[in-house]
């Protein structure tokens, strides 16, 4: 394996600065960009490590702290393993974090996110990939429809409501997509039940986005954590498989 960078650095945004981590390979070399956005336990050391696998596998990888608004990371604080006795106590000062991130906010973020990819010497020049988990997987699905000049593979796994009834629900962006898209959920999932699945591959049937979109047996929301009692190791190697597959097709 190559040796890798993980440094912490600050993106200037239209509303403060966003704190974020960026791994890359320590070559000297720019390398294809993909932008990973958390999940809503935020920015820590397992998504650090998810980091530094991308970048291992020659990526150049930012994970922003999205709830910057409202502090640096750690804006909550975690225990080193999270289950799901402690979560209702955890997800009570989350929640606010998650719906003070509105679609405009996001996707304002999204921009200043890829622009300071742009300019990132580690950064090679050209298209970028998204993924995100859980709630990032919205933000992702959204920052590839809200700038297609830029996304070339989108993923998104474990994501919640990605195709609701509300007016501004993620998969509305389907037609503005142009980069590949990958979807891995949950089968036992209650913040995406199957309507929500069918609803979102239709849409990006209908507006011929190249993707697949598929559910994993016996996962459950957040089952790429591994700091969490969510966390299917079996069901995590096959997104590692299916994420690397997707960037180096597309980037």
């Amino acid at each position: 394996m190559p040796a890798i960078r993980g440094t912490s650095v600050d993106i200037p945004t239209r509303d403060g600065t966003a704190d974020a981590y960026l791994a890359h390979p320590d070559d000297h070399n720019p390398h294809p960009a993909v932008l990973l956005y958390m999940d809503a336990f935020g920015l820590r050391p397992y998504l650090k490590k998810m980091a530094d696998r991308l970048a291992e596998n020659g990526y150049t990888v930012l994970v922003p702290n999205v709830f910057y608004r409202h502090g640096r990371a750690p804006v909550v604080e975690l225990p080193d393993f999270i289950d799901l006795s402690e979560r209702p106590d955890l997800f009570r000062p989350i929640v606010p974090l998650i719906r003070a991130l509105t679609p405009e906010l996001a996707e304002r973020d999204a921009d200043a996110y890829l622009s300071w990819l742009a300019a990132c010497p580690q950064a090679a020049d050209g298209p970028v990939g998204v993924t995100g988990y859980c709630m990032g997987a919205r933000l992702a699905l959204r920052t590839a429809g809200t700038h297609p000049e830029r996304v070339a593979a989108v993923a998104g796994f474990h994501g919640g409501q990605l195709a609701s009834d509300a007016p501004d629900s993620p998969h509305l962006v389907a037609d503005r997509i142009t980069a590949e898209v990958y979807f891995g959920h949950a089968d036992q999932d209650h913040s995406l039940p199957p309507e929500q699945i069918e609803r979102l591959d239709k849409a990006l049937t209908k507006a011929g986005v190249r993707h697949r979109s598929e559910v994993y047996a016996g996962a459950h929301h957040g089952f790429t954590q591994a700091d969490t009692d969510a966390y299917h190791p079996e069901a995590a190697e096959r997104h590692w498989r299916e994420l690397l597959a997707l960037l180096d097709r597309a980037l």
